[in-house]
């Protein structure tokens, strides 16, 4: 009986100590969006809880770099949207290789082949209009006309991280590159924030067209607004919204069913019905959403992007004078 007591103590004890255990996760994803991901995991791992913190990709990556630096780093996993930072923070070891991630089926192109981040969701960046002051165009370089001067929202690269994935897709797509931004210097357009704002400005009329994420278009369009998303002929910039352990955890089992979780049917269920495009095989998209398979996605090479990464940056800083 006392052996039991014991037993049971001890039991007790170790889910008391689980049941304590509270991750902080640094997440690009929009407040809504990520609170609905933080709430569907506590409620499939009620012993877990998620403090959370949400901001821009590159903003966010600027606060992880100076944690790193001053030895005080905060995050346990990041949700952010693209691997250019992600593959700059793998670089200098600072995240943690989860070498047994359910990702079986899925395509090794979404996930790190050294396992340190995983794709969640497809989201490609494509040009939003309103359907009330603006006509559908068909190129990248058809906004680039007096008649949309001042009249373009365009995320910034200095923030988003889907705005940095897409800047270095432009500027390896042919016909397109540093051409397209110094037109839209030309015709007065200045680059601010993420997706959000600019959403915002195409759906108020604001703007005439935007350079933003399908699901942002796609879920104003559903909520009334006189939007439309565009898919242009010369192709998309794409994201997959990876996910990443961060070295220096203290609670790397339980920052592994988070990954778990992101991976898990369940939660690919919820990146479609949060308005985003799955990306495990057999479960489906938000209805209205264009197939991957019919677009000319634009792709580049993660390493290199790496390499001149903060020289695009700079660049692209000069230009617009931010």
């Amino acid at each position: 009986m006392r052996l039991l007591s014991l037993s049971l103590a001890a039991s007790l004890l170790s889910s008391a100590a689980f049941a304590e255990t509270t991750l902080t996760l640094y997440t690009s994803q929009p407040p809504e969006q990520a609170q609905q991901t933080v709430d569907a995991f506590e409620a499939a791992h009620p012993d877990i809880k998620i403090e959370w913190t949400r901001n821009g990709t590159s903003a966010l990556m600027n606060v992880v770099r100076a944690e790193i630096e001053a030895d005080n780093v905060q995050p346990d996993i990041l949700l952010v949207a693209d691997v250019i930072n992600l593959g700059e923070l793998k670089a200098g070891g600072h995240l943690m290789a989860y070498e047994d991630a359910p990702v079986a089926d899925y395509d090794p192109a979404t996930y790190d082949a050294d396992m340190t981040y995983f794709g969640t969701k497809a989201m490609t960046t494509g040009i939003a209009y309103n359907t009330e002051i603006a006509e559908p165009v068909s190129h990248w370089m058809d906004l680039v006309t007096e008649d949309n001067r001042g009249m373009i929202g365009v995320p910034s690269p200095l923030y988003s991280g889907a705005a940095l994935n897409h800047l270095h897709a432009l500027l390896n797509a042919e016909g397109i590159g540093w051409a397209f931004y110094e037109g839209l210097n030309e015709l007065d357009i200045v680059p601010e924030g993420g997706n959000g704002p600019a959403t915002k400005a195409v759906a108020s009329g604001m703007a005439k067209y935007a350079i933003i994420v399908d699901a942002n278009a796609l879920r104003a369009k559903a909520d009334g607004s006189p939007v439309d998303f565009i898919v242009p002929e010369d192709g998309v910039s794409f994201i997959t919204e990876p996910a990443a352990i961060m070295a220096g955890t203290e609670h790397p089992e339980e920052a592994k069913l988070f990954i778990d979780f992101l991976l898990s049917k369940e939660g690919q269920e919820l990146v479609a019905k949060q308005g985003s495009l799955p990306i495990l095989p057999g479960v489906e998209g938000p209805e209205g959403f264009p197939k991957l398979e019919d677009m000319t996605l634009l792709g580049y090479n993660v390493d290199a992007a790496l390499e001149t990464n903060e020289a695009v940056r700079a660049q692209f800083a000069e230009l617009f004078g931010l």
